[in-house]
């Protein structure tokens, strides 16, 4: 499906979604952009990156093959997304960047569509035409989407916005290994100096002081009880219809959208505190089946950076050794860590 290995920041996890109509360079004010390309379609993405995920999962689902060109954000590494040569990719140095016969598509929620637009029967699957079942795939793609400039704002509406503030903790763990002067210089090139400046302070701190900083608890808790919100209403889904997906018995772009939330949740450990142990057991299947579909292990577990795996097993043992951190995330009790 891809050529090339495939690997974001506060924390976001992704862009801000855009309204115009599939995100094309034109919305930049730049019509006539090209980008170089040797393939019809290229994709520009960090692993980590949740909008990047969201991508993966939809050309896997639509059988587009792509050129992979993988772009470190300071979680994989260091800022290559605000380096000049990124830069003549997306001015505004985000990602993914979807390129298709040279032409970039700019945002997350925008490329899923476009590339449906252009898969034929596959696509219509995707994103059906039928109006009822359209205006379900919308408000569930928009339930899963970040939008607007504040990514830690709107939780209530957006589980999308939930995401950056449960992410915390997991990016707590991962800049263990990443040097101060490597995220120092996001103050020097980054356009939002409070992403360097949050993971200056996650270095410092560590996870274990995590819980001792008012401000990022409030988050986290915020973020925790709306998620939690979110999925209640996700699982009334299937007591509507009693079917596989999210829109009846057919896998859509709101499937697309939600198996990347569902991901994360695992991935920082939130997991057991949100379906396990019989808590929402609509969720839990769904989630199992959400992993046992082709396009998840090559488009999100495979693709898994050791950076996020380190920070992972990390994560899993400081909440199994520290009870105060368990406390204040709303654990009920640590569990011991998988090597």
């Amino acid at each position: 499906m891809k050529t090339g290995r495939s690997d974001i920041e506060i924390p976001d996890t992704g862009e801000p979604e855009a309204t115009p109509a599939w995100g094309l360079a034109g919305c930049l004010g730049e019509s006539d952009i090209r980008i170089p390309h040797t393939q019809e379609w290229e994709l520009y993405h960090n692993s980590f990156s949740l909008c990047s995920k969201k991508l993966r999962v939809c050309l896997a689902e639509l059988e587009i093959p792509y050129r992979s060109h993988h772009i470190d954000l300071i979680e994989t590494g260091h800022y290559e997304n605000v380096g000049r040569a990124y830069l003549k990719i997306n001015p505004r140095g985000l990602l993914p960047v979807l390129v298709h016969k040279g032409r970039p598509i700019y945002e997350s929620h925008d490329e899923i569509v476009y590339a449906a637009a252009q898969a034929g029967k596959r696509g219509r699957e995707l994103l059906p035409k039928q109006p009822e079942t359209r205006a379900v795939v919308d408000q569930w793609m928009d339930c899963a989407s970040l939008k607007g400039d504040n990514p830690v704002q709107g939780s209530h509406e957006r589980a999308g916005h939930c995401v950056p503030g449960l992410t915390l903790p997991l990016f707590a763990t991962m800049v263990r290994t990443i040097p101060y002067r490597e995220i120092a210089k996001g103050l020097l090139t980054h356009p939002n100096k409070e992403r360097p400046m949050v993971f200056l302070a996650l270095k410092t701190l560590g996870i274990h002081g995590l819980a001792g900083v008012t401000p990022f608890m409030k988050l986290i808790r915020r973020s925790r009880d709306d998620m939690g919100h979110h999925l209640d209403a996700l699982g009334k889904q299937w007591e509507r219809h009693g079917q596989a997906w999210i829109t009846g018995e057919r896998f859509t772009l709101a499937d697309v959208s939600w198996v990347v939330i569902l991901d994360r949740l695992a991935e920082a450990d939130w997991d057991e505190y949100f379906w396990g142990e019989g808590r929402r057991p609509a969720v839990s299947a769904y989630w199992k089946r959400l992993r046992e579909r082709p396009s998840y292990g090559p488009a999100i577990d495979e693709s898994r950076g050791d950076s996020v795996r380190r920070g992972m097993v990390q994560l899993k043992l400081a909440k199994a050794q520290n009870r105060k951190l368990r406390e204040s995330l709303g654990v009920a009790r640590g569990r011991t860590a998988k090597s």
